[in-house]
């Protein structure tokens, strides 16, 4: 079977503060994500519609991995760092997959 728990956190952004948005969640990214035990990927998605709903997706080991990310001091240094960047956020075990 293949092991993958996948977390994906929709954002409204209005379309105002898209630029701002983008470079702020890309910098705490960047900074906070780096060395998380487990973690196989971390994406922001831009919407292609008139929607303003971005997409944050992080690829993980394990469903453990992701839980233990969420009681590090790197996810609440993340999430203290982007204040009201907060939306709904959807997790999935990964069934199926194809390439790499």
């Amino acid at each position: 079977m293949y092991e993958m728990f996948t977390v994906m956190n929709r954002i409204p952004v209005p379309a105002a503060a898209a630029d701002g948005f983008e470079e702020q969640f890309g910098a705490s990214m960047g900074q906070h994500l780096a060395d998380v035990a487990g973690l196989l990927s971390a994406r922001l998605l831009r919407p292609q519609n008139e929607s303003g709903v971005y997409v944050a997706v992080m690829d993980f080991a394990s469903k453990e991995a992701f839980s233990a990310w969420m009681q590090s001091l790197s996810f609440r240094a993340a999430h203290q760092s982007s204040p009201g960047m907060a939306g709904e956020i959807e997790s999935f075990e990964t069934v199926v997959a194809v390439g790499a």
